[in-house]
């Protein structure tokens, strides 16, 4: 007795992707070259957004000002230069607020010794940040700001990045 086994379908690396959305292989990347300031790019981060948080509703969804209140949607992230770099950040009560975590990677980890120094530094200089929100967190996780595994995240103004910044190097 013999049984017909069906072979599982073969995609190739060269199909055109007519069965499968988007296709398996995508010829366009989504990371930069080296020469490349930055990552991300605002159609990336438009696509992030309405694929992942169009269905914040009674949250008011990004990119807009909540029910009525006149608040400004602090969930609104925008990509900001900073020293020829994009960072991630949110605008909140008339203030741009950046990723504190972001700006230590791209800036401050070669000046200090970690993390806890600039919180040092922070207490030191009289800084206070301000705490994210968990959608802030989700947002800045999916941009790639943070760590995926990052549960908690600090934001800055960024006059008091820039005195941090002066006072990181001019300690050394």
């Amino acid at each position: 007795m013999t049984m017909a086994v069906s072979a599982p379908p073969v995609i190739s690396a060269t199909s055109s992707g007519a069965s499968i959305s988007g296709g398996l292989f995508r010829a366009e990347t989504s990371y930069s070259t080296p020469g490349e300031p930055s990552r991300l790019t605002h159609n990336m981060i438009n696509s992030f957004m309405a694929n992942n948080h169009s269905g914040s509703a009674g949250v008011g969804g990004i990119g807009g000002a909540s029910g009525g209140s006149g608040n400004t949607n602090t969930n609104e992230c925008r990509m900001v230069d900073m020293h020829g770099v994009k960072v991630a950040s949110f605008l909140m009560d008339g203030q741009e607020l950046i990723c504190l975590p972001q700006v230590f990677d791209l800036f401050l980890k070669h000046l200090v010794g970690g993390l806890h120094t600039v919180y040092t530094k922070l207490k030191r200089l009289d800084i206070s940040p301000v705490v994210c929100t968990v959608e802030q967190v989700r947002i800045l996780r999916g941009l790639g700001a943070i760590q995926p595994g990052v549960n908690r995240c600090k934001l800055i103004t960024r006059k008091d990045f820039e005195t941090l910044f002066t006072d990181c190097t001019n300690a050394r």
